[in-house]
């Protein structure tokens, strides 16, 4: 069944991770899985941290976005033996490399309140996106 968009909102900021896609000017869809947080004002944030071992803090990620700023968050809950619990959402961002600053921030707090890891906010940058508007379904009524 199709979701709501306050459904698809509701378990986009209840689950924990998800696949952003951003687009390679040469390989097409680039997917890497990434932690983040809702904000309650229409914006995303996901932490360019230093927890995780990179080459560099300047992701390739953040290079698909500043040429194209189209993104998308695909989150999902998959079940191998009852299919009735089976639902995804997607969410279409739009990334704001121009930020308010306070967003930025605030979304940091988020992560640091969600995640123990984060706890200090270890961040080199927390990207920020406005989510443009959602898609979702699920097998069941949770």
């Amino acid at each position: 069944m199709k979701l709501t968009e306050d459904e698809a909102r509701a378990r986009l900021a209840a689950h924990d991770h998800g696949v952003l896609c951003t687009l390679h000017a040469e390989r097409g869809v680039d997917a890497v899985p990434v932690a983040y947080a809702v904000g309650e004002d229409g914006v995303l944030g996901i932490p360019v941290d230093r927890v995780k071992p990179k080459a560099s803090t300047r992701l390739q990620r953040q290079r698909n976005l500043e040429a194209d700023p189209r993104a998308a968050l695909l989150v999902e809950h998959w079940d191998a033996d009852d299919w009735s619990q089976l639902w995804w959402v997607r969410a279409e961002l739009r990334w704001q490399g121009d930020a308010d600053p306070d967003q930025a921030t605030s979304l940091a707090a988020s992560l640091a309140a969600r995640y123990p890891q984060y706890r200090d906010q270890p961040f080199a940058a927390v990207l920020v996106f406005r989510i443009v508007a959602l898609t979702g379904w699920a097998a069941g009524t949770r």
